[in-house]
């Protein structure tokens, strides 16, 4: 809640790893009626699949060395802003603190953008196809992918955003912290890795990994179970990863 304090809202939607997602114009009114900065990690789904500044975000956030940049060979980030003043004091820090980055890395970025549309369209497609998949199987429960017009956040997501981009969550049934680990290391496609946003297709367990800090009870309170598995989809196959998912699934 917005207190006498508060001098920034920052959001990121969709969240990882659950995909709940969050309506960025409304926020964006309740910022601009209090003065509040908004800033928006826009991540998971780039440029191409949602556009906050269109939305009333101030700032927009990118891990680069994600979708931007595309090939897993590159560590960067990124501010975009639309507001002129922003812009000014945004440089003058950088320029000040310094956190410049190399020319090579600058350039893999500028190759990897040419190819974003051709790449996010891929990825899109294929992660809808998977997540449907997903939803017929017998092995899985809860399926999260917000272009699944059964998500919670489905209409607040297709609102803003024009596909759902790589990343899906989902519960092994009846599944705990074996069961995912079996299930990882019974893929042969994707790469058992935390991470997104490149060509190669990753799989991990939040509650053993990129969670692995968050305190049990608050995990499982929040839907972060042991069972629950993230994939994020690249562009191979859309047939050849589900048959993958199909066969560690059969393996538990």
């Amino acid at each position: 809640s917005i207190k006498e304090n508060t001098k920034m809202v920052w959001l990121e939607t969709p969240t990882n790893p659950l995909l709940k997602c969050f309506d960025i114009q409304a926020i964006s009114e309740i910022c601009k009626e209090h003065d509040i900065l908004f800033v928006v990690d826009n991540t998971f789904m780039t440029c191409y699949n949602q556009k906050p500044l269109e939305l009333g975000a101030d700032i927009v956030v990118n891990s680069v060395t994600k979708y931007l940049g595309g090939h897993s060979d590159v560590v960067m980030g990124a501010l975009a802003t639309n507001d002129k003043e922003l812009y000014e004091r945004l440089h003058f820090n950088a320029y000040s603190i310094g956190p410049a980055t190399s020319p090579m890395d600058c350039y893999f970025v500028l190759r990897s953008i040419k190819t974003l549309s051709v790449r996010m369209e891929k990825i899109n497609s294929n992660a809808l196809t998977i997540a449907e998949y997903l939803q017929k199987s017998d092995k899985v429960g809860e399926v999260y992918y917000p272009m699944l017009p059964t998500h919670k956040y489905y209409e607040t997501h297709k609102k803003q955003a024009t596909g759902g981009a790589g990343v899906i969550s989902f519960v092994i049934k009846d599944g705990d912290a074996e069961s995912s680990r079996k299930f990882l290391k019974s893929l042969k496609i994707f790469i058992f890795a935390e991470s997104l946003g490149g060509v190669e297709s990753l799989a991990e367990c939040p509650a053993l990994m990129t969670h692995a800090s968050v305190p049990k009870e608050h995990r499982e309170k929040i839907g972060i179970v042991d069972g629950l598995v993230r994939i994020a989809v690249g562009m191979e196959d859309a047939e050849d990863l589900i048959a993958d998912i199909d066969g560690a699934l059969a393996a538990l």
